[in-house]
C-alpha cells in the first residue's frame, strides 16, 4: 500500500475500506500516529469520517488494522525464505537479515513503523501496541526455531543476538549514526552464525 506518483488514479479504484487503509499508512508513516486525525485521513482517501468509522469504529482499530497488516508482511518474509531454502536454517536466518538490510533506505528517513508506534502510545492497553507485541513474540519463537533447526548453540541467546542486531540496524539507519549499515548488518549476522559450530553435513555457505 505504498504511495506512488499515480496515487490519485490508482486509490480512485480501491474499495472504501483499502482506500483508507492506504491514506492512513502514508499519513501515520510521513507524520506519526498523534498528529493525524481521522478528518485527515478521510480527506485523503476521498471519504467521510463516518465511513472510516463505520468500517474500523474507531482511529485506534484503524491503526491496529494498520499495524496487523504490516506485520503480515514480515511474517511473509519468514515464510518466503522458509520456501527459498527449505531445510537449510542457516540459510534462512541470512535470507531474513537481507530482508532487512534491503528494507532499509525505505525507513532512512521515516524509521522503523514499530519502534515509532511504540514510542507513540505508551498505553499498554492500546489494541495497536498489543498488535505489535503478538508480532515480535511470533517473530521471536520463529527465528529460534530457525536457530534451533540450525543446532546453533542457546538457540534463544543466539535468536536475542541477532534480533538486537536487525533491531539496532533500523534506529542506526533512521538516526544516521552509522554508514554502510546494510552490508554491516550482514557481516555482524554472519559472524554471530560462524562463531556457531555447524551440524554434520550442513552448508555453511551465505547464499545471494
Amino acid at each position: 500500500m505504498a504511495a506512488s506518483a499515480g496515487r490519485p488514479t490508482r486509490v480512485a479504484t480501491l474499495p472504501p475500506r483499502e482506500r483508507i487503509l492506504d491514506a492512513a499508512e502514508e499519513l501515520f508513516r510521513s507524520e506519526g500516529i498523534r498528529r493525524v486525525g481521522v478528518q485527515t485521513i478521510a480527506e485523503r482517501a476521498g471519504t467521510t469520517k463516518m465511513a472510516i468509522y463505520r468500517h474500523f469504529g474507531t482511529k485506534d482499530a484503524l491503526v491496529a488494522e494498520w499495524l496487523r497488516i504490516l506485520a503480515a508482511e514480515y511474517q511473509a518474509a519468514f515464510d518466503r525464505v522458509e520456501a527459498e531454502h527449505p531445510g537449510r536454517p542457516r540459510e534462512q536466518i541470512l535470507g531474513l537479515a537481507r530482508f532487512i538490510a534491503e528494507g532499509l533506505p525505505a525507513i532512512s528517513h521515516r524509521g522503523c513503523p514499530f519502534i515509532n508506534s511504540i514510542a507513540e502510545l505508551p498505553d499498554s492497553s492500546h489494541p495497536a501496541r498489543r498488535v505489535i507485541e503478538e508480532h515480535k513474540a511470533q517473530q521471536t519463537r520463529r527465528l529460534v526455531g530457525m536457530c534451533t533447526e540450525a543446532a546453533l548453540p542457546d538457540p534463544g541467546q543466539t535468536a536475542a543476538a541477532i534480533t538486537f542486531v536487525l533491531e539496532g540496524a533500523q534506529v542506526s539507519t533512521h538516526n544516521g549514526s552509522i554508514d554502510q549499515v546494510g552490508d554491516r548488518l550482514m557481516r555482524i549476522v554472519e559472524g554471530i552464525l560462524d562463531q556457531c559450530p555447524a551440524p554434520l553435513g550442513a552448508s555453511r555457505t551465505a547464499t545471494g
